[in-house]
């Protein structure tokens, strides 16, 4: 039975700003309510599925949680709790439960057997046989949503902030897994919510896919190969340094660079043959260009330390724009960088077609040339090569401009090797599109500039330092 609603908002309110994906913590939650509520379990412990409906700043969002209610709670999900200590007769004790395994197991049977609770719809794929035997175990590493390991079997990620109608994530992955693609982990079976009298879309609450247990992430890889060349040899004469080869240290990362590129391409053509290609016209590609000044002048007004490169960007813009010619635009991955993509004995898989999270479900959804994802996975070498320099003292302390020509020869090494293998499998030669990729790549630091202004000021001289190479 769950506390009374007065109690349970309360609690709530006060609990909901401390977690780590809860996306208003800057401004006081002015209201919450209960959406809906479903107990998805009887007895002690219980479990009920909650949608919050939280007004910040005269909006309201839309958030998930996983409601455990025990009598007592046991000391292992004490971190867990929502309130303040209590029990027994006098008062149940409520807890977030995706990190309860006695619970999370409900959700494994409930996708098995196609069930449905109130408002939720539990779907699996045709003919997947999903287990029910395994037990959870939260993945602490994520920020946006919580994900869910079952095992060595499935990860199971729950939408904290839940968008609206179905997820990105969820249509591309399971498009992808209908037609085969090796490249993606395949999907076993989500969660919605029915949009009730109201109609539209069902509300995605959740994807249960393939775990890959042997995986390693793509920036992960990146960094210890970055780290190994940063270690490499002694420190030589600065007219010698320019010449370093990246590809004379132990863990030299290009060939695998090279794979990912021949994965994206793969995967390019799979998005492209399950949505389709539509060709805009050359005055769309304009307005774009336009777009893009338009963020950089607005970027620059925000960020002076932009101001230096802005006639190199504005270039950039301007030659997209005069060269502007019909151009084929079909669904991309949208927010495309190394922590998306993961390395395990079977190949490169692309994870989180969510798109990039500061835009709108419209904009995510967008057709783009994928060249665009081409361009996001550029910039993520040049966050890789600068990393542990921005990291103060996880380098051996040596001059900073030695460090930065050693990353940028990095970079370098690894986005040519990227864009070899994108090539060579068949996607849209970058060295023939050198104008359309340049502006995506631009305008892709343009909003690293701003991000990293507003969020992570340290991290700021990353995107500054590689256009100062890239503008030169």
């Amino acid at each position: 039975m769950l506390p009374p609603e007065d109690v349970l908002t309360r609690d709530l309110a006060e609990w909901l700003p401390r977690q780590r994906w809860f996306g208003g913590k800057d401004s006081p939650i002015e209201h919450l309510a209960i959406g809906t509520a479903t107990e998805l379990r009887t007895g002690d412990p219980g479990l009920h599925h909650l949608v919050l409906d939280v007004r910040q700043n005269g909006a309201t969002e839309h958030y998930q949680v996983l409601l455990g209610v025990r009598r007592d709670l046991p000391g292992r999900l004490g971190y867990a709790r929502i309130g303040p200590p209590g029990g027994g007769a006098a008062k149940q004790q409520t807890y977030d439960a995706a990190h309860d395994p006695d619970l999370t197991r409900t959700l494994l049977e409930h996708l098995a057997s196609g069930a449905s609770a109130g408002p939720l719809r539990f779907r699996h794929v045709p003919g997947a046989r999903i287990r029910t035997d395994l037990t959870s175990l939260p993945i602490t590493a994520e920020q946006s949503n919580t994900s869910l390991l079952f095992g060595d079997d499935y990860i199971c990620k729950l939408f904290r902030r839940l968008g609206d109608g179905v997820s990105l994530d969820l249509e591309v992955n399971l498009a992808l897994t209908r037609a085969g693609c090796e490249h993606v982990p395949a999907v076993h079976g989500w969660i919605e919510l029915d949009p009730g009298d109201g109609g539209g879309e069902p509300v995605t609450l959740a994807l249960l896919s393939d775990y890959l247990r042997t995986g390693a992430d793509g920036w992960s890889l990146a960094i210890a190969s970055v780290r190994d060349w940063f270690a490499h040899a002694t420190q030589p004469e600065d007219d010698e340094w320019a010449e370093l080869d990246a590809s004379a240290a132990g863990g030299d990362f290009a060939a695998e660079a090279e794979r990912l590129g021949a994965a994206t391409a793969d995967v390019h053509r799979a998005l492209a043959n399950a949505f389709g290609v539509t060709v805009v016209p050359a005055d769309e590609v304009r307005a774009l260009a336009a777009r893009m000044n338009g963020e950089l002048t607005g970027t620059c007004r925000a960020v002076p330390g932009l101001a230096p490169h802005a006639k190199a960007l504005t270039g950039a813009f301007i030659d997209l724009a005069a060269q502007a010619e019909p151009l084929p635009v079909q669904r991309v991955h949208g927010d495309y960088h190394l922590g998306q993509v993961l390395r395990s004995e079977s190949g490169w898989s692309l994870l989180d077609f969510e798109g990039e999270p500061a835009r709108t479900q419209s904009e995510r959804r967008a057709l783009s040339h994928p060249l665009r994802d081409v361009a996001g996975m550029l910039r993520s070498f040049e966050y890789a090569a600068r990393y542990l320099i921005t990291r103060s003292g996880t380098v051996p302390l040596e001059s900073g401009g030695h460090l930065e020509t050693r990353a940028h020869a990095w970079a370098a090494r690894n986005r040519a090797a990227f864009c070899r293998g994108y090539a060579a499998a068949g996607g849209a030669d970058p060295a023939a599109h050198a104008v359309l990729l340049r502006a995506f790549e631009f305008e892709k630091a343009v909003y690293e500039v701003r991000y990293e202004a507003r969020n992570r000021p340290a991290w700021l001289p990353v995107p500054l330092k590689s256009l100062a190479h890239l503008t030169s």
